[in-house]
C-alpha cells in the first residue's frame, strides 16, 4: 500500500491548509458516507425519511396558505409554490443541525490526530445534500401530477443550488465552532429552524410581504434565505415569479458574508478545538 510521510511542523497549518484539505480528501469522502449510513441505521423506512418529512409539511402549508388563506401562487400550481422552497429551507436546516454538533460527536477523532478541521462540518453538509437530491424527486413527481412545465430558467437553478451551499456552510461554520466552546448552542440551533421556517417566505410568497410592507422589503431581505428561495422559485416556477433584485442583492451579500467570516472564524478558533472538546 502506498504511503506518504508527513511531517508536522510549526505553522503549516496556516501555510499549507488548503493544500491539507485536498491531501485528506479521503477522510472528507469517509466522513460523508458514515454519517449518510449513520443517519438511516435501524430505521425501518431509510431513506424515505427524507421524503415524508417533507412532503407532509408541504401538504400542512398547502392547506393552511393555499386552501384556506387563499395566498397568491405566482401562476403555479400552490404544492409546487410551497415545494420549491421546500427544497432549500430544509437543505439550510438540516445542514445548520449537522454542521453544529459535528465537531463534538467527532471528539475523538479531533483530539488524537491532526488533520484540517474544516473536513469535519463541510462533510456534514452533503449528509443534507444527499437528502435535497432526494427530496427533489417529490418536485419531479409534483410537475409531473400537475403537467407543469418549467421554462429556460430551470437551467440557472445549479446557481441558486451553489448559493444555498454556501449560505449553508457559513451559517454552519460559525455554529459548529461556536457549539465546541458554547454549548448552549445545541438549545439555540433548534430554535433558530423552527423560528427561521415562519419568517422566511416557505408557505408564502415573498410577493406577499411586498405588497402589504414594501417600506419594509430591504429589512424582509436581511434574512439571507429569503434571497435563497426566491430565486429557486425563480428558476423552477418561471412565468410569473419575478426576484425583487434590492432584496434579493441585500440577501446574497448577507450570505458572502456569513461564508467568508465563517471560514474566517472557523480558522481563527479551529487549533483550540482539541484542547477544550
Amino acid at each position: 500500500m502506498h504511503t506518504k510521510e508527513l511531517i508536522i511542523e510549526a505553522g503549516r497549518s496556516e501555510s499549507q491548509y488548503w493544500k491539507d484539505i485536498w491531501r485528506y480528501r479521503e477522510l472528507f469522502y469517509f466522513l460523508a458516507w458514515r454519517d449518510i449510513l449513520v443517519r438511516y441505521k435501524q430505521t425501518i423506512i431509510g431513506m424515505a425519511w427524507a421524503l415524508i418529512r417533507p412532503f407532509l409539511t408541504m401538504v400542512v402549508f398547502t392547506v393552511v396558505f393555499g386552501t384556506l388563506a387563499k395566498l397568491p401562487s405566482e401562476g403555479a400550481p400552490y404544492p409546487i409554490l410551497v415545494f420549491s422552497a421546500m427544497l432549500p429551507w430544509q437543505f439550510f436546516a438540516n445542514a445548520l443541525s449537522e454542521c453544529s454538533n459535528s465537531l463534538i460527536s467527532n471528539a475523538n477523532l479531533i483530539s488524537k490526530v491532526y488533520f484540517p478541521r474544516l473536513i469535519v462540518p463541510a462533510s456534514a453538509v452533503i449528509v443534507s445534500f444527499v437528502d435535497f437530491l432526494v427530496s427533489g424527486m417529490i418536485l419531479l413527481g409534483l410537475m409531473a401530477w400537475y403537467n407543469f412545465v418549467p421554462t429556460w430558467r430551470i437551467l440557472t437553478l445549479p446557481l441558486f443550488i451553489g448559493i444555498a451551499f454556501a449560505a449553508s456552510i457559513g451559517a454552519g461554520l460559525w455554529l459548529a465552532a461556536l457549539n465546541v466552546k458554547y454549548r448552549d448552542f445545541r438549545y439555540i440551533v433548534p430554535f433558530i429552524v423552527q423560528f427561521g421556517l415562519y419568517i422566511s417566505p416557505v408557505g408564502f410568497s415573498s410577493s406577499v410581504v411586498l405588497e402589504r410592507f414594501p417600506q419594509w422589503g430591504w429589512l424582509y431581505s436581511l434574512n439571507p434565505m429569503v434571497g435563497v428561495i426566491d430565486g429557486f422559485r425563480w428558476a423552477i416556477l418561471g412565468g410569473e415569479s419575478n426576484l425583487y433584485l434590492p432584496g434579493f442583492t441585500i440577501s446574497m451579500g448577507l450570505v458572502a458574508l456569513f461564508l467568508i467570516s465563517g471560514v474566517w472564524y472557523f480558522r481563527k478558533v479551529e487549533r483550540t478545538f482539541a484542547d477544550v472538546i
